[in-house]
């Protein structure tokens, strides 16, 4: 039995560093670590498996299986118990391998002689870097002391796959960071740019693994522990005196960099014999692997905020990465794994584009980006492992195409199309201060969305008349507590200030679905997006409700006050909640408080079943704003978080027009003003076809309101509405390819 004690385990990780310190080639040096290993642990084998790409992992060197199977076995993710300890992340220790569930049989390797079995991943920084597998005859079960000693070693290993290639001679086996690289995400925000990367976490190279003085090294972590805390109150304190939105995000910060379990496991593994930092980063890995199989929202934000204390922590103890003072270039391009709503408003609007391997298009980087009508690519696969900080890098959002490291050929075309794209912006500025009206005469009104003080600037450097849509729900999303009256009625206030009279419509707290609030009570929903959210969520927590309202009446300080309820799904819903509003105003002039002049209180329709709703819930709305987002997904059955669906529908679609018609036009029978709101809107061709549809307002992110109003200006409704009459006569699917040949011949 191998001997486990705490000494034992810093023998081992000693010998480990002299061997990985020797002279010789990469291989070699693997070579004598599978050696060390199988001595140390009295074991016939040892083995080391490395994914040669994505799906696949390659025998990369043993000690007790056939030497001639190194670089030629080879398994698919999840195949065999090699396979199933990569996909999972999780140890597999049997004493009858043979009979375990999964087991594959290699005879090229000789390994069915052997009957006990423990394999762990090799893991860094929530990246899959392999499996390190012990075997011997013996049928016996490793103890948890084995299990954790092979666990530390594996952790070492994954640093000597950083820090060196040991996969061999094949060029596609390591991560090379001068090849230019294309990576094919999911379009978050559209638009294009060129820059340099900024990493929100830098990666950070854990050069000493194993410590040479355990008291040392558990003085080293409680310092940094100690310059952390100070750091994140250092950072309430700034938050605080600016009077900052992500304010309260920090306190959550506060609270995990006290958490007493995390600091006991981290002096745990310095007591095995790691270093302080390698400590750190062993129990990151661990919550960053946990985080890919938790299906909870909340849990799964929490779990992040661990992550960059996590990061935040390495970089004291190492000296590198952004904590550091490195400087931002000024055209930064944002580059991270993923990162919440609080630690992107830090950034600011000075980002030229943002890149995430994670996230959603609905997820709080989206809601941001595009309120700041900054480019956003998300699902960019492991970009984090190939940029580096100053790479160039090109960002197009209109297709979802990152280019890392371009070559001469694609940066020439890219600047081609930025120019173009510049040139356009020039024409589209000299109309701003016109009307968007058509050759036939008729006028559109063009707004904008916006959900941060920020954006307001837009409203003027754009040409939009007004705030189509102003999301109310990201002061909630990035606290870690409801936010006080005041603070959302001095928010409003400034708001409509800042508007300067022009219109500005504010939608209640739409939450739920992929809008998770962190101080609220996760519930598990098959579907949300379905499920309780946004209006629902209102009228079920009314005191919420009733503390927003309140908010945006006194904001008003006696001006226009414009509310729409978003998700509004049958006439009952939107009943209940206009009540709620003048029951408000009602209590608010008993206070003595100065009411709006006017009220404006509308809905949004967003679910196909409030388009037949009756006409008294036409009559009674004020406005209706259709949610084009949430309606085109509902009309066609596709969830838009969706890849392989959600691109499948065309919004052109001839039975999506004739629906948008159909509540064009129940609207017109009761002379209720009616917008569509959504990315679809701010597509020019998609806009020139709502407006010939009948739509005569449409809101969108400022950016598009120059193109838009570019084409209204230049083309005849009558004359698209007849191709998109004969497009239906025909039995055209789709009026697209109708309309786009209609616009080249004009």
């Amino acid at each position: 039995m191998v001997q486990t004690s705490e000494s034992e385990s810093r023998k081992l990780l000693g010998r480990l560093r002299e061997t990985l310190a020797s002279h010789g080639g990469e291989q070699e040096r693997l070579n004598r670590v599978t050696h060390l290993i199988a001595d140390s642990m009295r074991t016939e084998v040892c083995s080391v498996y490395l994914f040669r790409d994505n799906d696949t992992l390659e025998l990369c060197a043993t000690e007790g299986l056939k030497p001639d199977a190194v670089h030629k076995t080879r398994m698919r993710l999840g195949e065999g118990l090699v396979g199933k300890v990569a996909a999972t992340s999780n140890p597999i220790n049997t004493a009858n391998a043979p009979q375990a569930p999964g087991f594959r049989f290699m005879p090229e390797t000789g390994e069915e002689v052997y009957s006990s079995f423990l394999g762990v991943p090799i893991q860094r920084l929530g990246q899959r870097v392999g499996v390190l597998v012990v075997q011997s005859k013996e049928a016996r079960s490793f103890s948890d002391d084995e299990v954790y000693a092979l666990e530390v070693v594996a952790m070492v290993l994954a640093e000597m796959t950083e820090l060196g290639a040991i996969l061999g001679d094949s060029d596609s086996l390591t991560p090379l960071h001068k090849r230019a690289q294309v990576f094919r995400g999911v379009v978050g925000q559209e638009g294009s740019a060129e820059g340099r990367v900024f990493l929100h976490d830098p990666r950070v190279v854990v050069t000493n693994p194993i410590g040479d003085d355990p008291e040392v090294e558990a003085q080293r972590l409680r310092d940094a522990i100690e310059t952390l805390r100070v750091s994140v109150d250092d950072m309430l304190a700034t938050a605080k005196t600016g009077g900052g939105e992500h304010l309260e995000v920090l306190e959550a910060y506060r609270m995990f960099a006290n958490s007493k379990g995390w600091l006991r496991r981290m002096d745990e593994d310095i007591a095995r014999g790691l270093s302080a930092e390698a400590a750190v980063e062993k129990e990151q890995s661990t919550a960053q692997a946990r985080m890919r199989s938790v299906p909870d929202a909340y849990l799964r934000e929490r779990l992040h905020d661990l992550d960059d204390l996590s990061n935040r922590l390495l970089r004291i103890l190492t000296g590198q990465g952004r904590d550091t003072g490195a400087a931002r270039p000024d055209d930064a391009i944002l580059v991270a794994r993923n990162i919440g709503p609080g630690e992107l408003l830090e950034y600011g609007r000075t980002l030229k584009g943002i890149v995430l391997e994670e996230g959603s298009v609905g997820s709080h980087a989206a809601v941001i980006a595009r309120a700041w009508a900054v480019p956003l690519v998300i699902n960019a696969d492991r970009i984090t492992t190939e940029a580096l900080n100053g790479d160039q890098i090109l960002v197009d959002g209109d297709q979802g195409v990152v280019h890392l490291r371009p070559d001469d050929s694609v940066k020439s075309a890219f600047r081609d199309k930025l120019a173009m794209q510049a040139k356009a912006q020039e024409r589209y500025s000299s109309i701003r201060d016109c009307k968007a009206e058509t050759k036939c005469g008729a006028v559109v009104r063009l707004d904008m969305n916006a959900g941060l003080m920020a954006d307001l600037p837009s409203l003027r450097d754009s040409g939009a008349e007004g705030v189509g849509l102003f999301r109310t729900e990201l002061q909630f999303l990035i606290r870690s507590k409801v936010p006080r009256r005041g603070d959302l009625a001095a928010l409003y206030s400034r708001v409509m200030d800042a508007a300067d009279g022009r219109r500005v419509a504010f939608r209640t707290l739409d939450i739920g679905s992929d809008k998770v609030l962190p101080y609220m009570k996760p519930t598990e929903e098959p579907n949300p997006a379905l499920g309780w959210r946004a209006i629902r969520v209102g009228l079920d927590k009314k005191g919420v409700m009733r503390m927003q309202l309140q908010a945006l009446i006194r904001a008003s300080k006696g001006r226009p006050l414009t509310v729409m309820f978003p998700f509004i799904a049958q006439f009952s819903e939107f009943r209940e909640a206009r009540q709620i509003l003048l029951d408000e105003m009602e209590k608010e002039d008993r206070l003595g408080h100065t009411l709006p002049e006017k009220l404006e209180i509308g809905a949004m329709l967003e679910t196909p079943s409030l388009a037949f709703a009756p006409r008294q819930f036409f009559a009674m709305a004020d406005f209706i704003s259709i949610g084009g987002n949430d309606l085109k997904q509902f009309f066609f059955a596709a969830d838009r978080e969706n890849e392989r669906v959600r691109r499948r529908y065309d919004t052109l679609n001839v039975s999506f027009l004739s629906f948008i018609e159909q509540i064009v036009n129940r609207c017109r029978d009761t002379g209720t003003p009616v917008s569509f709101c959504g990315e679809d809107a701010g597509r020019p061709v998609e806009a020139l076809c709502f407006a010939a549809m009948g739509l005569r307002a449409l809101s969108m992110r400022p950016a598009s309101v120059g193109p838009v109003k570019h084409l209204l200006r230049q083309s005849d409704l009558h004359d698209v509405r007849r191709v998109i009459e004969m497009a239906r006569a025909q039995g055209d699917q789709s009026v697209r390819p109708a309309v786009t040949e209609y616009l080249s011949n004009a």
